[in-house]
C-alpha cells in the first residue's frame, strides 16, 4: 500500500512537471507572441511576460478542473488490479464496468428518480420564484429589500443544521421515503437562489413595457406570463439549470429522506454500490456510474452556455 501511493505520488508530480513546462513554454508563447499583433497587444517584455504568466494560469485552473473527470473515465475502462496501476492514457478500452452498472435495475431506477425529482424540484422552483420576483421587484411596498435579503439569508444555513426540523417536518406530511420529500427540500435550498437572480433581472427590464401592457387591460398574471417571461428567458435558464444540477447532485437528504433502493437516487445509489465482498471498493464501477451521471450535465452547460452567460450577468450592466 505504501509503496503504492508513492508510485502514485511520483507519478502525479511527473504529470504535474509535464505539463507545466508544456504549458508554460508552447502554448502562452504560441498565443503571446503570434496573436499579439491582431489583437494590438503591448509586444514589450513586460507585456509579453503578463500575458504568458495569464495564460499559463488558465491553463493550470483548466487542467486542475478537467483531470479529476479524465482520470475517472480511464479508471472507469480498467477492470481487476489495472485499475491501480497508475496511467494516464488509456490502455484498453474495457467496458464491462458500464454494463455491470446498467445491467442492474437499481442504478437505471434511480437514475429516472433523479430525472424526475430534479425536474420536478425546477419546475416548482422557476414558477415560485417568477411570481415572487414580480412582487419584489416590480410591486413598492414597505419593508421588500428587507423581505429579499430574508430569502437570501435561507441559504446560508448549511443542510446538516437544518435536517432535523425538515425531517420532523415530512414525517408529519407523511411523505417520508418518497420522491415528494426530496422535491421539497431541494425546492426549500433553491428558492432563495432563483428569487434573487430573477427579482435583479427583473428590476432592469424597462417600465414602460409593464405600463403599455396595464393600458391594454393586463392583469398581473397575464403581464408575468405573456411580457415579462419571454423576455426572462435567460434568466430561467440559468437559473433552471444550476437548480437542476443542485437537486442531481444532492446526497445528504436523499440518503435520510429515502429507505427504499427504489427510491433512491443517483448520488445514493452510486454511494451504495458493492463489490464482491464488504472490504471490496468496486472502484471500476463507481467511476464508470460517475461518468455516466456527468455526462449529461456537461451537455446541458454546453448547449446553454450562451444563456447561462447572459443569465448570470443579468444586472451587472446598466443600459
Amino acid at each position: 500500500m505504501i509503496e503504492f501511493a508513492g508510485s502514485l505520488l511520483l507519478n502525479l508530480a511527473y504529470f504535474a512537471a509535464f505539463l507545466a513546462v508544456t504549458s508554460l513554454v508552447v502554448f502562452p508563447f504560441y498565443y503571446a507572441v503570434l496573436s499579439s499583433a491582431d489583437r494590438g497587444e503591448d509586444r514589450t517584455g513586460a507585456g509579453l511576460f503578463w500575458n504568458i504568466m495569464f495564460w499559463l494560469v488558465v491553463v493550470l485552473i483548466c487542467l486542475i478542473a478537467i483531470f479529476p473527470f479524465y482520470y475517472a473515465i480511464l479508471t472507469s475502462l480498467e477492470t481487476g488490479t489495472a485499475i491501480f496501476r497508475v496511467n494516464y492514457l488509456p490502455e484498453s478500452f474495457d467496458l464491462r464496468n458500464y454494463e455491470s452498472v446498467l445491467g442492474g435495475r437499481s442504478f437505471v431506477r434511480s437514475v429516472l428518480n433523479s430525472v424526475f425529482i430534479a425536474a420536478t424540484t425546477v419546475i416548482f422552483a422557476l414558477f415560485l420564484a417568477v411570481t415572487a420576483s414580480y412582487a419584489l421587484a416590480r410591486v413598492r411596498f414597505r419593508g421588500r429589500g428587507l423581505l429579499l435579503m430574508t430569502i437570501l439569508a435561507v441559504s446560508m444555513f448549511p443542510q446538516i443544521a437544518v435536517l432535523s426540523g425538515l425531517f420532523e417536518l415530512i414525517n408529519w406530511l407523511g411523505i417520508y421515503n418518497t420522491p415528494w420529500a426530496l422535491i421539497l427540500s431541494y425546492t426549500i435550498f433553491t428558492l432563495p437562489f432563483t428569487v434573487w437572480v430573477l427579482t435583479t433581472f427583473m428590476r432592469d427590464l424597462p417600465v414602460e413595457i409593464e405600463e403599455a401592457a396595464i393600458v391594454d387591460g393586463a392583469t398581473p398574471w397575464v403581464i408575468i406570463s405573456k411580457v415579462f417571461l419571454p423576455l426572462l428567458w435567460p434568466a430561467l435558464v440559468t437559473t433552471g439549470l444550476l437548480a437542476f444540477i443542485g437537486a442531481w447532485n444532492e446526497f445528504l437528504f436523499a440518503l435520510t429522506f429515502t429507505v427504499d433502493e427504489t427510491k433512491r437516487t443517483v448520488p445514493v445509489a452510486i454511494a451504495l454500490l458493492s463489490g464482491a465482498s464488504e472490504q471490496e471498493i468496486p472502484w471500476g464501477p463507481i467511476m464508470a456510474a460517475s461518468v455516466i451521471v456527468t455526462v449529461p450535465l456537461i451537455v446541458l452547460v454546453l448547449v446553454f452556455q450562451r444563456k447561462i452567460v447572459a443569465g448570470l450577468t443579468a444586472g451587472g450592466v446598466k443600459g
